[in-house]
């Protein structure tokens, strides 16, 4: 299992997932889970993805229209099979604050890979503005994006299990 922390330290709320997968690494999590800090390395998560993982949970700044500090769980893989992979714009590719999930995943695709299940464990940003700090709304919701990542490697099947060995 992969738990990738993706977004930019630099534009405030976009870095949420940073935190929240900088306190997953001294969680003690079992040694099956991989916890990393991607930031904005796109192309690198992709690549790692094509390694195979059977699960990776991304946790990244999410504008989905709910209040900021709102955390939710998408099944990201899901989205895609029901509105199928779409065009990847090569703009996409290069640009730093366009390394969402659905960029990484078209890389994937790209590359001839597949991924695994792909959750984003997301939180509704306030602001994504230049700075290093995250709004308070944000910041309060860190703690409980913790809490849904350990439910979520605590609830991982046996496959998840047998296969990172």
């Amino acid at each position: 299992m992969l738990v990738a922390g993706v977004g930019n330290i630099f534009l405030s709320d976009d870095g949420f997932g940073v935190e929240v997968a900088r306190r997953l690494a001294a969680a003690g999590l079992p040694d099956w889970v991989r916890v990393a800090d991607y930031g904005i390395s796109g192309m690198h998560l992709a690549y790692d993805l094509a390694d195979g993982f059977d699960t990776a949970i991304l946790i990244d700044a999410a504008p989905r229209g709910d209040e900021p500090g709102t955390v939710t769980v998408l099944d990201v893989a899901q989205q895609r099979r029901q509105d199928g992979p779409g065009p990847l714009e090569s703009s996409r590719l290069f640009d730093a604050h366009g390394m969402q999930p659905d960029v990484v995943l078209g890389l994937l695709d790209m590359l001839g890979a597949t991924a695994g299940r792909v959750l984003v464990v997301g939180c509704e940003p306030a602001s994504v503005e230049p700075g290093m700090e995250l709004s308070a709304p944000v910041a309060g919701a860190v703690d409980e994006a913790v809490r849904v990542v350990l439910a979520l490697v605590a609830d991982a099947t046996p496959a998840d299990i047998a296969t990172a060995d």
